[in-house]
């Protein structure tokens, strides 16, 4: 059998096996998607997007991210369902090309598919749930690569146009603007603040100008009043939750977690020193920006770290650069990745895993790998 047709198997083997996970279990799930679903409903009719009555599943993204909803609020759920799929499955395609381009040559046999696996859980379980981390992920990788390309300000408005979008689309995508700024690059700040501005009034086509103001207050409130009483759940991976989970709501928790973040953003300023002003070098930084996204945003759910499939890919990549106990820590750290499955270790087991955070260590792990990569490797 020839590569082209063993490779012609392989994607033949991945579309059926896409397929019959959407028809077996898929599509009776993505209660994040049905909530996305009303909210582009409740645009289209001028409705208050916040609505207390939601209870847990209340929309609580800026009123422009419903407006991608919108389209597939006159289809039929089931039918919007699978569009909805399908949309995300090719962006998660296109988000593995970008990273395939990204990577410094040579690649590693196999580069994609180890890279996949270790975060497998996490497309599986974005997918089901019907989220847009997705094409969030997409928007940042497509601003990488215009800021890893030859300059010029064509390239850093599209950077900065892209990340305006992804952060109308979530607010943490926000991480990108202070990097931006610490790179000087202005061109790029101007369209992303520009983008983010014009996505921020086009709800008032909707509600007026009045009414859009109302609106993004209520969205402030919402946010506000939910973020404490989810640092505990057990799904939540940032660094504010990972001390919450372990101390309680107190003082110490707080200092502890500034504490940490202060020494990531040092270590990111660190990293971007490094970098100095070489393009080439916005690859490694922004994918550290993407890890960094579910460990600061006080709201980081596990499934965000499909955010760091650059990184993963990046880490994968350079694998050989590591001395050999930095091998074995990070072969360990990608198994415990990818194998901590609820299916696999069982109710309890995972239960007491993700209670006690260990994810969040698991990618802050990855964080200073991909910190001696930089300065080992000069990457």
């Amino acid at each position: 059998m020839t590569q082209s047709s063993r490779r012609a198997l392989v994607i033949l083997c991945l579309a059926l096996l896409i397929v019959v996970s959407y028809i077996a279990r898929i599509r009776r799930e993505m209660v994040d998607f049905a909530v996305n679903y009303h909210a582009g409903q409740r645009l289209m009719a001028g409705e208050t997007l916040y609505q207390t009555d939601d209870g847990h599943y209340m929309f609580k993204y800026l009123p422009v991210a419903a407006l991608i909803y919108l389209p597939l609020g006159r289809l039929p759920i089931e039918a919007a369902k699978a569009t909805w799929f399908v949309i995300s499955v090719l962006a998660l395609i296109w988000c593995f090309g970008l990273v395939r381009a990204l990577v410094p040559l040579p690649h590693r046999r196999y580069l994609l598919a180890f890279s996949g696996l270790v975060l497998a859980k996490y497309f599986l379980h974005e997918l089901t749930l019907g989220q847009i981390n997705i094409l969030v992920t997409l928007m940042m990788l497509l601003a990488t690569r215009a800021l890893s390309q030859d300059a010029g300000a064509r390239h850093d408005a599209a950077a900065g146009a892209l990340a305006g979008v992804a952060t109308a689309m979530k607010p943490h995508a926000a991480v990108f603007f202070p990097y931006l700024l610490i790179k000087r690059n202005w061109v790029g700040v101007a369209a992303g603040m520009g983008a983010l501005t014009i996505a921020l009034i086009v709800p008032a086509l909707f509600y007026g100008l009045r009414g859009n103001i109302r609106v993004l207050g209520d969205w402030a409130v919402t946010l506000s009043q939910s973020t404490p009483t989810l640092l505990t759940n057990n799904d939540n991976v940032s660094v504010i939750a990972f001390f919450t989970k372990w101390f309680g709501p107190t003082t110490r928790t707080f200092m502890a977690a500034a504490g940490v973040l202060a020494i990531v953003a040092l270590l990111m300023l660190a990293v971007i020193r490094r970098g100095g002003n070489r393009r080439d070098r916005s690859v490694l930084e922004c994918a550290l920006l993407l890890t960094l996204i579910p460990l600061i945003s006080p709201l980081g759910w596990d499934y965000t770290f499909i955010m760091s499939l650059l990184a993963v890919a990046l880490l994968v990549n350079g694998f050989d650069v590591f001395p050999r106990i930095g091998q074995i820590v990070l072969a360990i750290n990608f198994g415990v990745i990818a194998l901590a499955i609820f299916d696999l270790i069982g109710r309890h087991a995972y239960a007491m895993f993700m209670q006690w955070s260990v994810t969040t260590v698991n990618f802050l792990v990855l964080v200073v790998a991909l910190a001696y990569l930089r300065f080992r490797a000069d990457l």
